[in-house]
């Protein structure tokens, strides 16, 4: 384990998707369960994210799911990878995180974005447009106010005066947000490299010390995937690439399927170009290899914090890999 790994904190993010043979309620009890493993192996984070109408993906109410999670461990932070503020009044975000951090005190994590809405039916039914992501400064400001008591009309119950770390999920303007506001950045993924710096330079260029805040803070948030050969850590990326890749074509994501029947399937030119191209330039390999690579991002970003958002068919083999990845980090032995 070199210095440089050593120093950085890595945590977890589990987006709930569906395995196949198992039903999205199946999905939300693994999320849960894998908590509970990251928490033994020494992860510093557990997240959840927000995914409205995605068929494959369970995760649509994060606050509740997060509830569950913490109630199901003792230590580990728990929080959000992110709400999508757009999708909500910020007042309701407030009040959710606030009862949040009430029943769970210190260990409450605040991660918000940007993104609204997946297609025009699920807009419609949240009752909101694109249009609505485009004052995300704004709702980030009034949503901070319920917390620090400075709304000059509401007080937020029981929020005011809570302290709950606010993360802002970015890219490119996203983060020149988080800069102007003086909150920690999560920004991924891990493959973008050239465009994962620009926003790290750009958040740190334009970061101004805040009560939330008094230095830039960065997470950086990617696959990475450790095996006992490279191989291996290939093929438990190939159920998400196929995945990514069949949405890229039909419009939908299938449930997780085993690596051996993706392998096996014939494919369309079209599939076959999105599916190398989400399988290039993953982070995966085995230990030493997974350091090396670790090692190169976490230098090149200065990164505070390391964000692993896999996802795999194989549940074994996924946590597997987090225990390789625990040792890597020097979170156990």
């Amino acid at each position: 384990m070199t210095s440089v790994i050593a120093s950085t904190r890595f945590s977890v993010l589990d987006r709930s998707r569906t395995r196949e043979g198992h039903d999205g309620p199946q999905a939300l009890r693994d999320t849960v369960r894998l908590a509970r493993e990251v928490e033994a192996l020494g992860y510093h984070r557990f997240w959840v994210s927000e995914h409205h109408g995605v068929p494959g993906v369970a995760g649509s109410a994060p606050t509740v799911l997060a509830a569950a999670v913490a109630a199901a461990t003792s230590a580990i932070r728990v929080g959000t990878g992110g709400v999508m503020l757009p999708n909500h009044q910020p007042l309701v975000v407030a009040e959710q995180f606030g009862v949040l951090e009430s029943l769970f005190p210190g260990r409450i994590d605040m991660g918000l974005g940007r993104s609204v809405g997946f297609t025009d039916g699920v807009r419609r039914a949240l009752g909101r447009d694109k249009g609505d992501a485009e004052d995300f400064a704004g709702q980030l400001a009034e949503l901070l106010a319920y917390f620090d008591g400075t709304h000059p009309q509401v007080r937020a119950r029981p929020s005011e005066g809570l302290r709950v770390p606010p993360f802002v999920l970015a890219t490119g303007e996203g983060a020149g947000i988080a800069a102007a506001a003086g909150v920690p950045l999560v920004v991924g993924d891990l493959k973008g490299r050239e465009q994962l710096l620009r926003a790290v330079d750009r958040y740190r260029s334009g970061f101004r010390p805040s009560p939330w805040a008094e230095r830039p803070y960065v997470v950086v948030a990617g696959t990475v995937a450790v095996a006992g050969s490279e191989e291996e850590a290939r093929r438990l990326l190939i159920p998400e690439a196929w995945s990514l890749a069949y949405s890229r074509t039909h419009g939908t994501f299938p449930p997780l399927e085993p690596a051996g029947s993706i392998e096996e399937r014939p494919m369309t030119a079209k599939e076959r170009e999105f599916y190398e191209s989400a399988l290039r330039g993953q982070i995966h390999g085995t230990e030493e290899q997974v350091t090396d690579a670790l090692e190169a991002v976490i230098k090149d970003s200065g990164a505070d914090e390391v964000l692993v958002t896999t996802s795999t068919y194989d549940r074994e083999g996924l946590l597997d890999s987090f225990r390789r990845l625990a040792r890597v980090a020097g979170l156990t032995d």
